[in-house]
C-alpha cells in the first residue's frame, strides 16, 4: 500500500468526523511517513509500521469524544426550509415522545444491570464479613461453655469465607461485564454517527 491510498482509505474510514479533526490526523500520519522516510525506508515500509488505517481509523473514532461526533452529525448541513420546521414542530408530539421513551428504557436497562452487580458486591461484602465476626463470636461461644454451638458457628463462618472467595471472582467478571457492554454501547452509539464509506 502506497501513502496515497492509505490516505485515501484513512479518509474515507473517518467521513463522519469534523472536517477539521480529520485534516489534522491526515496531516499527522503524512508526516510521520516522512518521518519514517528520512530514516531511510521506503514507503511501503512506513506505512506498513504505522499499521493499517482501518485499526487506526477504529482507534481515532474510539478516542473522539461522542458529543464532538453528534454535534457534527447532527447539525443540518444546510438552513431548514419553513415547511420542514412546520412538519417537525406538527411531527414533535410522536417523534419526540417515542424518543424519550426509547431512551429511558434504554437508560432504565442499563442502570438495572448495574444495579444488580451493585448488589452482588453488596452480597459479597456481607459474606466476607460474617467470616471474621463469626470467627469471633464462635470462639467467644466457646468461651462461655457452650463447645459444640462454638464450633457450629466457627464452621459456618468458614463456609461464609470460601463462598466469599467465589464471589469475589462472580462479581469480578459481572463487572468487567458492565463495564464491555458499556464500551459497546458507546461504539454503536458512535457508529450510528460515522457515516461509513468504503475507500475507494
Amino acid at each position: 500500500m502506497n501513502q496515497q491510498e492509505f490516505m485515501t482509505t484513512l479518509r474515507a474510514r473517518l467521513s463522519g468526523l469534523p472536517a477539521q479533526d480529520v485534516e489534522e490526523r491526515l496531516h499527522f500520519y503524512r508526516e510521520m511517513i516522512a518521518d519514517r522516510m528520512e530514516e531511510g525506508r521506503t514507503e511501503e515500509e512506513s506505512i506498513a509500521d504505522i499499521g493499517s488505517p482501518e485499526r487506526i481509523a477504529e482507534q481515532i473514532i474510539a478516542d473522539t469524544p461522542l458529543t464532538r461526533i453528534a454535534k457534527e452529525r447532527i447539525l443540518p448541513q444546510r438552513r431548514l426550509r419553513a415547511w420542514e420546521i412546520v412538519l417537525l414542530a406538527l411531527g414533535s408530539p410522536i417523534w419526540l415522545s417515542l424518543a424519550v421513551a426509547l431512551l429511558a428504557v434504554i437508560l432504565s436497562l442499563y442502570v438495572a444491570l448495574w444495579a444488580v452487580t451493585v448488589s452482588l458486591w453488596a452480597v459479597f461484602a456481607s459474606v466476607v464479613a460474617c467470616a471474621p465476626v463469626g470467627i469471633a463470636l464462635g470462639v467467644g461461644t466457646c468461651i462461655a461453655g457452650q463447645p459444640v454451638g462454638g464450633v457450629a458457628i466457627m464452621g459456618a463462618s468458614l463456609v461464609c469465607a470460601g463462598v466469599g472467595i467465589f464471589a469475589f471472582f462472580g462479581c469480578c467478571e459481572a463487572t468487567r461485564g458492565c463495564v464491555l457492554l458499556s464500551g459497546l454501547g458507546m461504539r454503536l452509539i458512535k457508529k450510528c454517527f460515522i457515516k461509513k464509506e468504503d475507500a475507494q
